[in-house]
């Protein structure tokens, strides 16, 4: 198969792969095994004779070694589900062929514009193809780019056999976007020591650290009373829960925090006089930065309660996933290779930390070390989401020179 980055790129978009945080199932959504199927038809045609989708829409496939040296077996990830924030239902690619600079106008939707004020890393694409959507849908290159680029490193890998390279793995997940992707992959099956998620954005960043993130839930138990006389009795839980978000620092909130900040995030509010309910993520780089708040919420919990003797709550703390940078520290060569590899392809390696997580925490903590390598997209879960062919490209050789790099530094 002779297809370019940028061919499968835009065959993989126009499936619609979108999850749903509302079903159970896994994959949340059939469709995801849509775009699946075609992807182990692929694999197959390549010689990956071992390729196939399992029930929970995971696939996995085997590029075998052609060197006699003990290379670690190293697995490449994407997933393959886009994100319910934003339509993905019939996506329309476009193409901007030779970018000269400016905005960018979507043609199925002209309010849909792409700024260059709000999107500096135009600037940086001039000369370069960009692929967009019409503006009416989300585009899917989170993560469909990094799909397309494990695709064509492996294509060039089998193409070039004088390239030396150990046992590699292909792992393409489903339900990333709802926090699921790593739930239902078998490692023992996977067999791999080491693994890599193509799932970042700007080229050159190494994204090795992500949040450390909980869930908490707040019930609120008040007193109900008939209003025409409620005086002195009525306890409203409804008010009750109103005041304990309302009393969250401001300087602790997703819109005021960057960088290394973390923050105390309400993301649901519901209830009735007699009962209510509060859901609150919370997000920090550190584990003690994570008590450290959760604390603070409870405290302002139990404060607004002294005012309603009446009434009572419970705080449950969930744990959603950890800073894969604890792990990752423990093996320095994973993220040492990629540098070198980031090097080889013209860049300048940037270690990158995320403000979110990725299957690379998930991975890292279920025993597979997983640091994320730039994909090239940008503006992901929007209309607005964008990509460079150039940046594609530059992925995808980034992989070939990563297989490359952890074959020259194995001893025979």
């Amino acid at each position: 198969m002779t297809d370019t980055v940028l061919d499968r790129f835009l065959r993989y978009v126009v499936i619609d792969t979108q999850s749903d945080p509302k079903s159970s199932a896994q994959p949340s959504t059939e469709k995801q095994k849509d775009l699946g199927r075609i992807l182990v038809q692929e694999l197959l045609a390549l010689g990956l004779s071992d390729a196939h989708l399992d029930e929970h829409g995971n696939i996995y496939a085997t590029i075998p070694a052609n060197t006699d040296k003990p290379v670690p077996v190293i697995c490449f990830c994407s997933h393959m589900d886009t994100a319910p924030d934003f339509t993905g239902t019939n996506v329309k690619p476009q193409i901007v062929r030779n970018y000269r600079g400016g905005d960018i106008r979507l043609t199925g939707d002209t309010n849909q514009v792409i700024r260059v004020e709000s999107h500096p890393q135009l600037k940086n694409q001039i000369g370069n193809d960009i692929v967009t959507t019409d503006g009416t849908t989300l585009l899917g290159a989170d993560d469909k780019a990094g799909i397309a680029e494990i695709m064509t490193a492996a294509a060039t890998l089998i193409a070039k056999p004088d390239i030396s390279h150990g046992t590699i793995k292909i792992l393409f997940t489903t339900d990333e976007e709802i926090g699921r992707g790593a739930d239902k992959v078998d490692l023992d099956k996977l067999g791999a020591r080491f693994a890599y998620t193509l799932d970042g954005s700007t080229v050159g960043e190494i994204e090795n650290e992500t949040f450390s993130a909980d869930g908490v839930e707040i019930d609120i138990t008040g007193v109900a009373m008939h209003p025409g006389y409620a005086k002195g009795k009525m306890e409203n839980a409804i008010k009750i829960a109103s005041d304990i978000v309302a009393r969250l620092p401001r300087d602790l909130t997703p819109e005021a925090t960057e960088g290394k900040q973390g923050f105390i995030h309400p993301t649901n509010i519901s209830g009735s006089m007699e009962s209510a309910h509060i859901s609150l993520i919370v997000r920090d780089f550190t584990d003690d930065g994570l008590v450290e708040k959760e604390k603070l919420l409870e405290d302002i919990t139990r404060d607004e309660l002294k005012a309603y003797p009446g009434s009572s709550y419970t705080f449950e703390v969930k744990q959603q996933y950890r800073n894969m940078k604890q792990v990752l520290d423990q093996h320095p060569e994973i993220v040492d290779h990629l540098a070198e590899a980031v090097l080889r392809v013209g860049l300048e390696p940037k270690l990158h930390s995320i403000r979110g997580g990725t299957d690379g925490s998930r991975l890292s903590f279920m025993g597979l070390p997983c640091p994320n390598i730039y994909t090239g997209g940008h503006a992901y879960h929007s209309p607005l989401e964008w990509v460079s062919v150039q940046d594609m490209e530059t992925a995808t050789r980034t992989i070939v020179e990563l297989v490359k790099v952890w074959e020259e530094k194995t001893a025979a």
